[in-house]
């Protein structure tokens, strides 16, 4: 009923930059956060970013002035801009919203695939 889709991951050197970006799909009435979380190999999942849908966002000590996120509520994207990419990025980025979908469907934690970013030394 309703479908994340997260693309633009891959393989990047350190310094660089990444966008990724999320769309969701299907019989969505309304959507409120939407956000970026990385899982890295051996660690628990951790938020990155997260934006309302009035534009206010928040971000992870980690990433504060290296990644923007945005989105575009007329498409039902989010994205998130990635630069000054360290070694310590790397991880699978997981798109993640909260929304209403049609029949009164509520969606608190709806999930993206996940995307993978690497990033070399």
């Amino acid at each position: 009923q309703v479908q994340l889709v997260e693309s633009g991951g891959g393989l990047v050197q350190a310094g660089g930059s990444l966008r990724l970006s999320c769309v969701a799909s299907g019989s969505i009435f309304s959507i409120n956060a939407m956000g970026w979380y990385r899982q890295a190999p051996g660690k628990q999942r951790e938020l990155v970013a997260v934006i309302t849908r009035g534009g206010s966002t928040n971000y992870a000590d980690s990433v504060k002035g290296r990644f923007t996120i945005s989105r575009n509520n007329a498409k039902n994207t989010v994205y998130l801009q990635m630069s000054s990419l360290k070694p310590e990025d790397t991880a699978v980025y997981y798109c993640n919203a909260d929304l209403f979908a049609s029949g009164s469907s509520y969606f608190p934690d709806a999930w993206g695939q996940g995307t993978q970013v690497t990033v070399s030394s």
